[in-house]
């Protein structure tokens, strides 16, 4: 993984005194709550429901195992002994005193960690996916070129004060698991005819009140010009952007005001005036420099299978988490874990500074030190060995982190609702557990197969529930809350938008639509067919009719 060089540790503590100064002159009545509110948002700081939220940037979703030990000693010290881990590879903090967050951050930088450009109305933290550099269908490790955005959109000048926050999401997969179609820029490592590597550029996608999917504006882009074609897009939307109206300012807006081809001329014009400039051209030997941070660890050429075959034949329990939570590693003897954050009873998203410190001595013990946080609010350790996959689930059962859920309905996507979040209108969490309560067996779960269910609290969409097989969205009725439906959506290769299944419906009969919505997909689907295909083959009318009968 990237290791800070004396410039980046520099540059992160400068930025702690800066912060701390800032934060004693806020306190001490020096500075209004109106000056004080964009210093501490870009040092991922809000103030929510019943306290500030510290977001922590965890580039490209990769934790080392040292980097977790300090993220638990933070939630025991600063917090209530939790963290959670976010939709974009991030992990908050919902308890922090506002006077105490200058040490945490002086704590994170000491592990080369910080919380810079977490939140406000620039670059943020920049995502990928989640099994880079280990799944069989890969073109290339996409991880070299997301830590050069990184360090490229860190402190851009221009690009500070942007119309609206922007996100950037980096594929190298055959498969996309980096949801890249729902990012303001999306990047897709391609081959072109001439077999040279380099991006398909998507550009506006977006959930929230405006959900778009992106639309590609350059089929292929040579890797040396990467950085001048970003560039390029940001000093377009940068320039023609809204400011006037917050829910009008994201670049999907104008991409779909101007239109894909108008949008792309612009930037192919801009383009023109940057792509030979030196500073924003990437010469081979600067991608090798970075590529040299993401080699492969040191694999032992004598793994393999050992006991794993008698051990899945004599313990159904192990023989269900190996089929739901193990994935193919395209090193030979090797396979990628989920550890799944979606126990029953358990916020999504959400693991305890005790666990946090035993899957870090977990991840030193099998997985070479490294720890990865999921688009789906789930960790993974991707480099075991597949005849320790036995020592390591008795590790993690006993940490209650071996939930073998993944993929399937439990394993839901959720965000904080009106539990915390100022902005949430409805409660989510709890509908998670109302679902967790009504759909406890397993069997059933598995029977049902993969089914993404995502829940938001409001329409700023943190829980992605446009994008969900089903999707649940909170609203508020005269202060009472209710809940709509939306069915068909995927943040996949064949992403979509879900479709509303109806008027929404009241908290307590959510559970319950959600019942009759899958016995509907029991009863029609044709063999294996997932939930997805076969809303897509019959249509809403039959889930409609179950649910509004």
């Amino acid at each position: 993984m990237y290791l800070y060089d004396q410039y980046d540790q520099t540059l992160v503590e400068q930025r702690v005194a800066q912060y701390r100064e800032q934060t004693r002159r806020y306190l001490a009545g020096e500075l209004s709550e109106e000056e004080f509110r964009p210093l501490r948002l870009m040092n991922g700081l809000y103030i929510q429901r019943h306290a500030p939220m510290l977001r922590v940037s965890i580039p490209y979703g990769l934790l080392a195992s040292r980097q977790l030990r300090r993220l638990a000693s933070i939630a025991r010290k600063y917090d209530k002994g939790y963290g959670h881990f976010t939709t974009r590879q991030n992990i908050q903090f919902n308890w922090p005193a506002l006077e105490r967050v200058p040490d945490i951050l002086a704590e994170l930088a000491e592990v080369q960690m910080h919380a810079i450009q977490t939140s406000g109305n620039c670059i943020r933290n920049v995502t990928s996916d989640h099994l880079a550099g280990v799944s069989q269908d890969e073109l290339e490790d996409p991880r070299p070129y997301c830590e050069i955005i990184r360090q490229w959109a860190t402190f851009h000048p221009e690009f500070s004060y942007l119309p609206r926050k922007f996100k950037i999401a980096v594929s190298g997969a055959d498969r996309d698991r980096a949801a890249t179609r729902v990012h303001d820029i999306g990047l897709q490592l391609v081959r072109n005819e001439d077999g040279e590597t380099g991006f398909q550029v998507l550009v506006g996608g977006g959930l929230g009140r405006t959900p778009i999917i992106g639309e590609v504006i350059r089929e292929f882009l040579p890797k040396r010009h990467l950085l001048s074609y970003l560039e390029a897009i940001l000093r377009v939307y940068n320039l023609h952007g809204r400011r006037d109206n917050i829910h009008k300012a994201r670049i999907k807006i104008l991409l779909r005001a101007w239109g894909a081809e108008h949008f792309a001329r612009e930037v192919e014009a801009e383009w023109e005036q940057l792509r030979d400039q030196p500073s924003l051209t990437l010469d081979e030997a600067e991608v090798r420099r970075m590529q040299a941070f993401f080699t492969p660890p040191a694999y032992a050429t004598d793994a393999g299978e050992g006991e794993l075959p008698t051990r899945i034949d004599a313990d159904p329990e192990f023989a269900r988490w190996v089929q739901r939570n193990v994935v193919a590693h395209k090193q030979p003897g090797y396979a990628a874990v989920f550890v799944s954050l979606k126990a029953p009873g358990v916020p999504p998203g959400d693991i305890t500074a005790e666990q946090m410190e035993a899957l870090a001595d977990l991840a030193d013990e099998f997985s070479f030190g490294e720890i990865r946080a999921s688009h789906n609010q789930n960790l993974l350790l991707t480099d075991v060995r597949r005849d320790r996959l036995y020592a390591l689930w008795q590790g993690l059962r006993a940490q209650e982190l071996a939930a073998a859920n993944i993929g399937t309905l439990s394993d839901m996507i959720c965000c904080p609702g009106l539990d915390f979040c100022g902005l949430a209108n409805a409660s989510s969490l709890s509908i998670a557990r109302q679902i967790n309560e009504r759909f406890d067996d397993l069997d059933h779960l598995y029977d049902l197969g993969d089914i993404r269910l995502n829940i938001s609290g409001c329409m700023n969409a943190c829980g992605h529930h446009h994008v969900a097989h089903i999707g649940i969205l909170g609203v508020d009725k005269k202060g009472e809350e209710f809940y709509q439906l939306t069915l068909g959506g995927s943040s996949a290769n064949d992403s979509a938008l879900g479709d509303r299944l109806g008027p929404a419906i009241a908290k307590a009969e959510v559970a319950e639509a959600l019942a009759r919505i899958l016995q509907v997909y029991v009863a029609r689907r044709v063999e294996e067919e997932p939930f997805v295909e076969t809303y897509r083959r019959v249509g809403m009318a039959p889930f409609k009719e179950a649910v509004y009968a």
